[in-house]
């Protein structure tokens, strides 16, 4: 299972440009550092909590802006770190590929921009109203449409808000870059296929 933003591409740039559309529509400054770093690996509604403070009429705002703001013209700000469909369809030749991410509305616009349809046997999301990451809630989904146990089963994230979800879980845990610490951490997506080799060779 993998998560979206931080792993299968890097999304800093993009999910900036998206929030700061939005705050600008309403007339509020640019993000923070703290909110960039946040909007990598929250969810939306975690994300204008964050800016809203508290205020329900900033907070339902953002929401409104969100739901009528076409978010593909920022997809083009994404950057993969190999190609991933040739990549996954390698990987799905030995695993069940799914996807597992505090993403919401964006999810199916998204696959298609990436060419990865027909990739994963199952996807969930914070758009299946369930509670976003840290909550285990979209890893325990996506295990139950795809079909496997927990324990037969990785989550490949980029933070500590993943691991948080995958032991959660049940799950394995692949963290990839310097932003989640583990013993199953790895530098590039590129690295992945070992890593499994790994993992699940000792749980045969």
């Amino acid at each position: 299972m993998f998560d979206a933003d931080g792993v299968l591409f890097d999304s800093t740039e993009s999910n900036t440009a998206y929030y700061n559309a939005i705050y600008a529509r309403m007339g509020e400054p640019p993000m923070s550092p703290e909110e960039e770093k946040a909007g990598v690996f929250m969810a939306a509604p975690q994300v204008f909590e964050l800016r809203a403070r508290g205020d329900r009429a900033k907070f339902d705002r953002m929401r409104e802006i969100a739901r009528t703001m076409d978010a593909t013209p920022f997809f083009n700000l994404m950057r993969p770190p190999v190609e991933l469909r040739p990549f996954l369809t390698a990987l799905k030749l030995r695993y069940r590929l799914a996807l597992a991410t505090n993403r919401s509305a964006t999810i199916p616009a998204l696959i298609d921009h990436l060419g990865l349809d027909g990739i994963f046997d199952a996807v969930a999301s914070a758009r299946d109203k369930v509670r976003p990451k840290p909550a285990p809630d979209i890893v325990e989904l996506c295990l139950a449409r795809a079909g496997v146990a927990a324990p037969r089963a990785v989550y490949v994230g980029d933070s500590q808000t993943d691991r948080v979800a995958a032991e959660a879980a049940g799950t394995h845990f692949i963290g990839v870059g310097d932003r989640v610490d583990h013993d199953h951490r790895i530098d590039h997506l590129s690295e992945l296929p070992d890593r499994l080799e790994v993992i699940f060779g000792a749980v045969r």
